[in-house]
């Protein structure tokens, strides 16, 4: 299994819909969506290129906004 883990900008949270969009993916177990990081559990990765698409909503107005992480990883082997 492996899992991406998204950290979301300040002040921005993933759109429903988004998540519905990717829930219907058959390559995504699971989705955990936490205060500002989402989860996002595959099965198992392979050769083929995957692209994945999160929309956001801006809920609170902030100034200096940094970079956020993407960090991917084997369940079994973080």
């Amino acid at each position: 299994m492996v899992i991406i883990e998204v950290s979301l900008l300040s002040g921005f949270t993933l759109a429903s819909r988004s998540r519905v969009l990717l829930e219907h993916r058959t390559i995504i177990k699971k989705i955990e969506v936490e205060a500002n990081v989402v989860y996002i559990y595959l099965e198992k990765l392979n050769d083929e290129s995957q692209t994945f698409i999160l929309q956001l909503e801006q809920i609170i107005q902030m100034k200096n906004l940094k970079p956020a992480s993407i960090k991917i990883y084997d369940y079994y082997q973080p």
